[in-house]
């Protein structure tokens, strides 16, 4: 079968598409012919990172069809359409965990299918699970055209959230953002954060900050939170180091947490799926999320896909297609 291969280099891994042998089915588990995939920032930063060690498939979300299931799965039989979370999914076929299957609801595409699980599983965690959200509380996304934070929003819009607010330094993104659930949008290329959070909530400040740009923005994010406010960090795609006035983290009562997947046990990462199917796969069927892509690629085009995301230009998921 195809797959897209990171192959360490020390300047770096590189990515190309190489032939290698398809998977089988072992006892527990579900083997499934891919059709679509999901590209992530993380896929990224691994091929990179990634200057020792071996030959590794990337990927970690998809959607096709189940091939074969292995001994004592049950819930799952061949032809079923499902979408999911694991890894080595940048491939024609992949074995999954049958905890870490979702169905894929009757109209759902294999590109909005593929589009869902990480960016949802992620958003899940930090905004629910993480976050606690709760009816009626304010919310800021930072940096929110990427895929999780459009999936963070779209959550906490479902969840009740009031207002539900936005930044990025794109006055074009902003406009798309309010298709999804976004109440103020804010350009923090020319605007203040802590100014408009302030307008638009009394003078109170916001309850919960899911934020993905970490260090340039962090002072702002304090100041922005109201008192007992959690802040949940999901990536630093601006910098990983920030200064921390610990007069307002005390003043505020401020919690701060992080939230990653590396360092998750394997039943932790199946409780975060099996939470986000629980919650959000009612809305998705009904048709009450949406799944915006932003581009498609070939599976075999995985170069062209890296250099796109790379440009940082797009709003919503890269989806890669497999032939």
């Amino acid at each position: 079968m195809k797959a897209v291969r990171v192959i360490p280099s020390p300047t770096g891994g590189k990515v190309e598409i190489q032939d290698i042998p398809a998977p089988v089915a072992g006892a527990g588990q579900v083997l499934v012919r891919v059709r679509a995939a999901g590209l992530n920032r993380g896929e990224i930063n691994q091929a990179r990172e990634l200057r020792t060690g071996n030959t590794i498939t990337a990927g970690v979300e998809f959607a096709g069809e189940v091939e074969a299931v292995g001994e004592g799965v049950h819930g799952w039989r061949a032809g079923d359409r499902v979408m999911g979370h694991g890894r080595a999914c940048q491939a024609e076929y992949v074995i999954a965990d049958p905890l870490a299957l979702m169905a894929v609801p009757d109209g759902l595409s294999w590109i909005d299918a593929a589009a869902f699980p990480n960016v949802f599983i992620t958003a899940h965690d930090a905004v629910v699970t993480n976050g606690q959200l709760r009816a009626g509380e304010a919310v800021l996304i930072n940096g929110a055209s990427g895929g999780v934070a459009m999936a963070a929003i779209q959550i906490a819009s479902l969840m009740g959230a009031r207002p539900v607010i936005a930044t990025s330094r794109s006055a074009a993104k902003l406009d798309r953002l309010s298709q999804f659930g976004v109440d103020v949008g804010i350009n923090s290329s020319c605007e203040s954060q802590v100014d408009a959070v302030m307008a638009a909530t009394g003078n109170r400040g916001v309850d919960l900050i899911i934020d993905t740009v970490g260090g340039p923005v962090f002072e702002d994010n304090m100041k922005s939170l109201a008192v007992k406010g959690r802040l949940v960090n999901i990536a630093r795609l601006g910098s990983n180091t920030a200064q921390i006035d610990l007069s307002l983290l005390w003043l505020k009562r401020l919690t701060l947490i992080g939230v990653t997947f590396r360092t998750r046990s394997e039943q932790e990462r199946l409780e975060c799926i099996q939470a986000c199917a629980r919650d959000m796969l009612p809305f998705l069927a009904a048709g009450r999320i949406r799944l915006p892509i932003d581009r498609t690629f070939p599976m075999t085009a995985i170069g062209e896909a890296h250099a796109y995301m790379q440009q940082d230009q797009h709003v919503g998921k890269i989806v890669l297609v497999a032939e």
